[in-house]
């Protein structure tokens, strides 16, 4: 049995609950927080959902996934992070990505690589996972700098095919 909820400093990683949903819904429909994310397409209440639902089945099917994300000052939902398996990109599968995705109005703050970190340590240590990959579209500095915070190496550049955009995969390796 893996850990299912994680502990940082401001930060508690933990599954999926019923009241996370407007919030997550809130954060989707944002155009600036979707900006680099696929085709940048907002999100509807119904796709949310179902992401939510499909972040839980991974847990459940394979014992990691998408972290919600709770700030421990105020026990409010901020967004997720956590591993899966980027499918979309298919020409570095077999692989598990660290992925994060927070409300505009915290950024900036250090949540996002506080909570990537505990991620990465989860998937590293934890599951044992011999690499871990990150993949951001090559115009989204902020997340490439907490790619850089993380550790991670540029691995290769190429074109995701569900949206044609040209994105980087860094990879953070046991040595």
């Amino acid at each position: 049995m893996t850990k299912q909820a994680l502990k940082t400093d401001r930060l508690l990683l933990r599954r999926w609950l019923p009241q996370d949903i407007d919030a997550f819904v809130a954060i989707c429909r944002d155009p600036e927080v979707m900006r680099f994310i696929g085709s940048g397409d907002t999100r509807t209440r119904e796709q949310t959902e179902a992401s939510i639902e499909a972040f839980e089945h991974e847990w459940d099917e394979k014992g990691f996934g998408l972290f919600a994300v709770e700030l421990l000052e105020t026990n409010s939902f901020i967004g997720f992070s956590g591993l899966s398996e980027p499918t979309f990109l298919p020409e570095i599968m077999p692989a598990i990505e660290i992925g994060w995705r927070l409300s505009r109005e915290h950024w900036g703050q250090g949540y996002a690589t506080e909570a990537a970190y505990a991620a990465l340590k989860f998937g590293l240590n934890d599951l044992g996972l011999q690499a871990i990959v990150s993949i951001v579209q090559t115009e989204n500095e902020a997340s490439r700098n907490v790619i850089r915070k993380l550790g991670m190496q540029l691995d290769r550049q190429t074109h995701d095919p569900t949206c044609n955009r040209l994105v980087e995969v860094y990879r953070k390796s046991v040595m």
